[in-house]
């Protein structure tokens, strides 16, 4: 198996035990820019109390984050089952000879299971290696596709299917909405008392044309669509701040209290949260 297919998996939960029916579910969604500012994340997760955390932007053994298991560590620190996704190897990222990779983590304080990658079909060919550009960090070459986590969670009263999500930032909205099509067209799959939850940065305002009509036909809502003034990054010195992290909700439970969290700078994406009502 190519390494940019595989799963890591591990759990620091301290008393693994049947766990009882939970009132709500609380999650979070968060691109953390590889984590390179981690110990702030964990502060504000551990604060957050998340039951799951869906994390883009999460790196393994990559030289900007002193090689460290950024969705490990998270886990750690908080006693979380987790499940990494490899995204892309970095190949100017690594270091004395270990491979540097980059994806997602998706971390519960429920048994996580049937995680699985789907690597969207078309993709941008931004990112791949060519001879005339040297593999240094400013040119950041990679292997490997933007794709989905997804991974399943059993509640004692329903069944949660989790789509960690990063579509392409390079490229036109033709080809994020390809990808986001090819995403929905996967969860079409659930049936009705199966509670989907699909979460993370989607590089594109999801209120506009075609994404918001795709989004309508999937029956999937989108209660940050409401909120005003929702621009989710960060302003930085040469681009002002976007709407582009969501969280979309499908199934028999209550979807409440959307929130994006303004006052956090742990990264250059601000985190959200919502609840989950369990009927």
């Amino acid at each position: 198996m190519e390494a940019t297919q595989e799963l890591e998996t591990g759990s620091f939960i301290r008393t693994p035990e049947p766990f009882a029916r939970p009132d709500a579910v609380k999650i979070v969604s968060w691109n953390i820019n590889r984590g390179q500012q981690l110990n702030e994340v964990i502060e504000f997760l551990a604060q957050a109390s998340a039951d799951l955390i869906l994390l883009q932007e999460t790196d393994l053994s990559a030289r900007r984050t002193h090689g460290r298991n950024v969705a490990r560590e998270i886990a750690r620190a908080l006693e979380l089952n987790y499940v990494f996704g490899c995204e892309f190897e970095e190949l100017s990222q690594g270091h004395n000879g270990v491979h540097a990779y980059h994806g997602h983590a998706t971390l519960s304080r429920f048994p996580i299971s049937n995680s699985r990658i789907l690597r969207f079909h078309h993709q941008s060919r931004f990112w791949f290696p060519r001879w005339f550009i040297p593999r240094l960090r400013p040119f950041q070459r990679r292997l490997g596709g933007r794709m989905v986590l997804v991974s399943h969670i059993k509640l004692p009263d329903h069944e949660l299917v989790l789509c960690n999500v990063h579509l392409e930032s390079r490229g036109d909205d033709r080809l994020r909405c390809s990808q986001l099509k090819e995403m929905l067209n996967d969860v079409s799959q659930y049936g009705a008392d199966v509670q989907v939850v699909v979460a993370g940065d989607f590089n594109a305002d999801l209120r506009n044309e075609p994404a918001a009509l795709a989004l309508r036909s999937s029956g999937l809502s989108n209660l940050f669509a409401s909120i005003a003034s929702p621009p989710t990054t960060v302003p930085g010195r040469f681009k002002g701040s976007r709407a582009i992290d969501w969280i979309l909700t499908k199934g028999p439970m209550i979807a409440f209290e959307p929130k994006l969290h303004h006052s956090v700078r742990a990264s250059d994406h601000y985190p959200l949260s919502l609840t989950l009502r369990c009927m």
